[in-house]
């Protein structure tokens, strides 16, 4: 799942992995949030 804003991808989720990760300050913020949510996860896995 990506996360694009004004053309530019700002955060995925990484299905290799299991958690979003962030591309600019503002994904990192999110992904950060997304990651430490464990309810938030649970739906996205």
């Amino acid at each position: 799942e990506r996360q694009i804003y004004n053309r530019e991808q700002y955060a995925m989720f990484d299905s290799d992995v299991g958690h979003y990760v962030g591309f600019t300050p503002y994904g990192e913020m999110n992904a950060k949030r997304w990651n430490s949510d464990p309810e938030w996860m649970e739906n996205r896995r």
